[in-house]
């Protein structure tokens, strides 16, 4: 026996969001329909996940512009980042994400450590640009002064 249902978020091997599927009884009753992953095939159901849509395209929406604004305001930004060097101006270790990101907090930019794309970890004094992944779509580039403490 099998029965139809609306599937209320994407289900590996089975269908994306939105589409209507046929599941044996057992596998809608026991898995999907107590996980909230699915729905029986009704207009209820159908207005509910045009809610649910509407209000992820919402949040996605605000998360898109502040991660827009946050790109605006860190496209100016420079950071110094003292270190320890040796007489022939090598610097003992590197510098790499984590230092950036303290570097930016303590200018007051909230960004964590695996926004920062960094192909090589910095190895030099001089200055460097290093591109901040704030959302897929949005990118701000911030300049890195790595100077002798």
């Amino acid at each position: 026996m099998s029965m139809q249902v609306l599937l209320m978020t994407d289900v590996k091997d089975l269908g994306a969001e939105g589409a209507v599927v046929n599941v044996a009884d057992g596998y809608a009753r026991n898995f999907l329909l107590p996980r909230g992953l699915a729905a029986p095939v009704n207009e209820a159901t159908r207005r509910r996940l045009v809610k649910m849509r509407s209000e992820r395209e919402a949040s996605m929406a605000a998360r898109l512009a502040g991660a827009r604004e946050l790109a605006a305001r860190l496209s100016g930004v420079s950071v110094t980042i003292p270190v320890k060097t040796s007489g022939a101006e090598k610097l003992y270790g590197s510098v790499g994400a984590p230092g950036i990101v303290k570097a930016l907090a303590d200018q007051g930019f909230e960004v964590e450590r695996h926004m920062i794309d960094l192909e090589h970890l910095i190895k030099d004094l001089g200055v460097f640009e290093v591109k901040v992944k704030i959302h897929p779509e949005v990118e701000a580039a911030v300049k890195v002064w790595v100077v002798e403490e």
